[in-house]
């Protein structure tokens, strides 16, 4: 049998975005509530501010483009605090937004542009070049280029921001007016999946879908946080890394925030020390980040300069969280790491663990959200296994999505023919009903007739003192005609990279895991490890540098 969340079912009205943000009967804040406050300028939007910033650039839109119901806008940029009014305002003229990696070469750009059906594109002076390139590639003109942020074009070529929110104010231009959307049907996102086995698509979201996962986050985070009280009045504090073109952060942190009248800091990229700086100012009580900077805040020197004893609670998500890295945060500076898990496809939440829970069920990304149904599948059968046996988890909700963009058959590839979603990634569930990420499907390492999952892996290994971050891939062993796990390694600085080091980093997994589970392809010691902008290591580029025996390697 299907399981079933353990939290009640959470009303879902059918209203599109802008009206269960704006439009609310009531809510636990004043509209003069500080909402978003840009880190470096401490630029900001109160409630009121923001509201009326984004229906005024909706307006613009309208008077300087004519623009209609189902128009495209894509944004390429960093987190800028322009981006949630621009949004939200895109959002009310009937828009469809589709975030872009600011991080991605004119080629990717061109993409995503060309796929989406984009017709215009908001971006920042820095990334113009790139961004204007990319869209002459799509016959979008410049004309059709809109800056965000603090810097606007000297030359006035391209318009700001400001400019349509000047020509969409109260009393400017011709009258102007929402348009009817239909929650079910209507488009508010088009996220591009990571494309770490291919081609980037298209996410189809909804309003509904939106809707749905914000009610969903709220019913589950909402009652532990607050938009009052604290040491100033000002209530809890976010601190803003996740990027805005991710879906983590677009719901997690720009849609759940405004949502709930939490203020969230924003960080336009991130940097450790500044994090650190922000947190002590502004007195931070919780952020959502994805493990790598978990990572950093359990080992990274510059947090000890630093009073971040505000923090309440961090919160992990966009790839997996080992036990061994929520360990080593409380270890240091004793702050609660909870976990939750989700997907573009999924509007972003899927499961979440509670505060209250982080300690109790260490590695589980928590319960399944409210209106949603699980199984846990064999993947070559398709029948359910039993708690404690791993299997694909297949979903089902109101936040999954419609559809990938004109690519019906691998709409019909990833959804079972009992209308559940077909993750691609291996989970178990314990008697308690927390679910655990194994690993994703197509991840696994073959070892002979075991399976080994590089996250377990990567998770013991970090337990190592002189590691500072790893990644583990399967490489071909013909000799053995199987896969070998292999470990790309980065040390902590002072600690030089040799023979004897990786022979200690190979032997250090035996006494924590199974023997099948030996680096029987070696440590290969390098800079770096790759990763998407939510914080998953891209095995592919791994796997490209082991086809290519590129790196500085100290192979066994």
């Amino acid at each position: 049998m299907p399981h079933t969340s353990p939290y009640p079912p959470v009303p879902i009205p059918e209203v599109d975005i802008w009206t269960l943000v704006f439009e609310r009967k009531a809510k636990a804040f004043t509209d003069s509530k500080e909402i978003i406050t840009d880190g470096d300028s401490d630029r900001s939007y109160s409630f009121g501010e923001l509201r009326s910033a984004a229906l005024a650039f909706g307006r613009g839109l309208q008077e300087l483009w004519g623009w209609k119901h189902g128009d495209v806008l894509a944004f390429y940029t960093p987190n800028c605090i322009d981006t949630p009014p621009a949004t939200l305002g895109l959002l009310w003229a009937g828009g469809i937004a589709t975030p872009a990696n600011p991080l991605y070469t004119e080629k990717e750009l061109t993409f995503q542009l060309r796929d989406a059906g984009a017709s215009a594109i908001v971006t920042q002076l820095s990334f113009l070049e790139t961004a204007r390139r990319a869209a002459k590639a799509v016959g979008i003109p410049d004309e059709r280029i809109i800056l965000v942020g603090d810097k606007q074009d000297p030359s006035g070529t391209f318009r700001h921001f400001n400019d349509f929110v000047s020509v969409g104010s109260p009393g400017r231009g011709r009258s102007t007016s929402t348009v009817a959307i239909d929650p079910r049907r209507d488009l508010a996102f088009l996220v591009y999946s990571s494309g770490t086995t291919g081609l980037p698509k298209g996410v189809c979201l909804t309003h509904h879908n939106i809707v749905a996962n914000v009610l969903q986050f709220c019913a589950m985070d909402g009652p532990y946080f607050h938009p009052h009280g604290g040491h100033d009045g000002k209530g809890d504090k976010g601190l803003g890394v996740s990027p805005f073109f991710h879906i983590y952060g677009l719901v997690c942190n720009m849609l759940v925030f405004v949502y709930m009248g939490w203020q969230l800091v924003v960080m336009s990229r991130f940097d450790m020390e500044r994090a650190c700086q922000l947190i002590e100012k502004h007195k931070v009580t919780f952020a959502y980040f994805p493990p790598p900077i978990i990572l950093a805040f359990s080992k990274h020197p510059v947090v000890d300069q630093y009073d971040v004893t505000s923090i309440r609670l961090f919160h992990s998500g966009g790839a997996p969280l080992t036990t061994e890295l929520a360990t080593a945060l409380w270890d240091r500076l004793k702050i609660p790491v909870k976990q939750g898990y989700g997907l573009s496809e999924t509007s972003s939440l899927s499961h979440m663990q509670t505060p209250d829970e982080w300690g109790k069920f260490m590695g589980s990304v928590g319960k399944l959200a409210p209106n949603m149904e699980a199984k846990i599948v064999d993947p070559d059968s398709e029948l359910e296994v039993a708690d404690g046996e791993t299997g694909e988890l297949w979903l089902k909700g109101p936040n999954v999505f419609t559809q990938y963009l004109n690519l019906p058959e691998n709409t019909r590839a990833t959804m079972s023919s009992c209308g559940y979603f077909k993750t691609g990634d291996i989970f178990r569930r314990d008697k308690h009903g927390n679910y655990y990420c194994v690993d994703r499907l197509k991840e696994l390492i073959k070892y002979k007739a075991f399976q080994v999952a590089p996250a377990e892996l990567e998770g013991v290994l970090l337990g190592h003192d002189d590691i500072l971050d790893v990644g583990v891939i399967g490489i071909e062993d013909r000799a053995q005609a199987t896969e070998v796990p292999r470990a790309y390694v980065v040390l902590k600085p002072g600690h030089a990279r040799s023979a004897d080091k990786a022979a200690e980093i190979v032997a250090w997994p035996a006494g924590h895991t199974a023997p099948h589970k030996k680096l029987r392809g070696g440590v290969h010691f390098v800079d770096s490890i790759p990763k998407s902008a939510s914080g998953k290591i891209l095995r592919r580029v791994l796997r490209g540098r082991a086809l290519e025996k590129a790196g500085s390697v100290a192979k066994l």
